[in-house]
């Protein structure tokens, strides 16, 4: 649904008037196309506290739009706090980012590297802990359709996927948040064992709304995606499915035999599952009936932990695969009318959390991770009643409604096989929002 506050505000007259009367003036954001795939403009590289032997960040991923002038505004600044060990030197982030922050380009990107809090240096664990205070309120006051984020490198970290996403247009949608990474796991496949070296992607829910988006993005990315939704939805699943290049598989997710019959139709095997597919069924918990309760979690939750489950136990899931499921902020923070969809996310939450430090998963190089979406536009959000649907889009710091494609994005670069070093995370694709951010 069109967001025509944001576009008022984009024109001359909506400027004047939403600043003379003190409302948001949210930016239009720059997302990814093929004909604007990278930031315009430098990439500044600033370090603050004592610089380390070696260079986690690796070559520059991102080094800016080859036609763009000197002197242009930088779209990217890139801030090393790996060497921050104590609280005087949090000075060094304030004395690096304090000029630049008004230089940058509308819709830039702060990215701040920090090393993970050592318990056994008490020292160095709060200040690296301060960066997060930091990263998370710069994010809130920055404006203009920037974002900022906090990388805790561990040592030998696989950083570079998560640099080049986070360097570009494809995180729109993504700030405030604090990503962990390691070092990528040793058995890590370039391609798929596929006959083809095609990499195989199942996505659930693929029929439409942030699921369609997802199996279209991994498409473009080189997958061959294979489209889950249930039977009542076989003719949507089917246009998706041909439109994408891809295998449409009509099942109803929460069917006793559905781990079975996946991998059936994968003999050759999985690369990427991405859990998508869910529903909603609200009402405060005084009012909710039993049905309600047990569907959203049996759809949400359950059929997540039993189909992993199962791919895992079938060795359908190749060496080297990626699992992404989908939460919520709802997981996070809580909804009034939501104690079954929210219980069911939270549960989400935890399995990843989990099933990232299983010998299931690491043994074989497979990464668990999931995204978290806040209000994203679809046909869902559109029949919210008008107030609390403008409510729910401004509620964030970049002050606008994220869409399908943001989500996406996160999971294609959770897909990537150069993200191997990112497992365990919950990434909120919500513009940071104010709710559980």
């Amino acid at each position: 649904m069109a967001d025509r506050y944001l576009r008022f505000t984009g024109t001359a007259p909506g400027r004047f008037l939403s600043g003379r009367l003190g409302l948001p003036q949210p930016t239009a954001l720059r997302r990814w196309s093929p004909e604007h795939p990278d930031l315009v403009g430098p990439v500044l590289r600033l370090t603050a506290g004592a610089p380390r032997p070696d260079d986690a960040t690796g070559t520059e991923p991102v080094p800016g739009a080859p036609d763009a002038p000197a002197a242009a505004a930088p779209a990217a600044v890139v801030l090393d706090a790996t060497g921050v060990c104590e609280p005087a030197a949090l000075h060094d982030a304030y004395a690096a980012l304090h000029p630049v922050v008004r230089s940058l380009a509308p819709c830039g990107r702060v990215v701040v590297l920090g090393a993970v809090p050592d318990p056994a240096d008490p020292h160095q664990a709060a200040a690296q802990q301060a960066l997060e205070g930091f990263v998370r309120s710069l994010g809130k006051e920055i404006g203009r359709g920037r974002t900022v984020q906090l990388l805790r490198l561990a040592p030998g970290a696989a950083a570079e996927s998560t640099l080049c996403f986070l360097l570009s247009p494809k995180s729109a949608y993504v700030s405030g948040q604090v990503i962990e990474i390691g070092p990528a796991a040793p058995v890590v496949p370039a391609v798929s064992t596929a006959a083809s070296g095609t990499r195989i992607a199942l996505v659930t829910g693929a029929a439409r709304g942030i699921g369609e988006s997802v199996a279209a993005t991994l498409a473009r990315d080189g997958h061959h995606v294979v489209c889950l939704d249930v039977p009542q939805a076989e003719e949507a699943l089917a246009d998706v499915a041909r439109r994408l290049g891809g295998t449409a598989l009509a099942l109803d997710i929460t069917a006793p035999d559905a781990g079975e019959r996946i991998a059936a139709a994968l003999p050759d095997g999985l690369d990427v599952l991405v859990h998508n597919a869910g529903i909603t069924r609200d009402r405060k918990l005084a009012n909710m009936a039993a049905d309600r309760w047990d569907s959203v979690l049996d759809v949400n939750l359950g059929s997540v932990v039993r189909t992993t489950d199962h791919l895992l136990k079938s060795g359908t899931l190749n060496d080297g695969g990626r699992i992404v499921a989908t939460a919520s902020i709802s997981g996070v923070a809580g909804n009034a009318g939501q104690t079954n969809y929210a219980a069911s996310k939270a549960g989400v939450i935890g399995f990843v959390r989990a099933l990232a430090t299983d010998p299931r998963t690491t043994g074989h190089g497979i990464t668990v991770n999931a995204v978290a979406p806040g209000f994203i536009e679809t046909k869902m959000t559109a029949a919210v009643p008008l107030f609390i649907r403008e409510a729910g889009r401004r509620m964030n710091s970049l002050g606008q409604g994220g869409l399908p494609v943001d989500v996406a994005e996160t999971i294609a670069w959770f897909a990537d096989p150069g993200s191997g070093g990112v497992t365990g995370q919950v990434v909120r694709v919500c513009g940071q929002s104010l709710l559980g951010a």
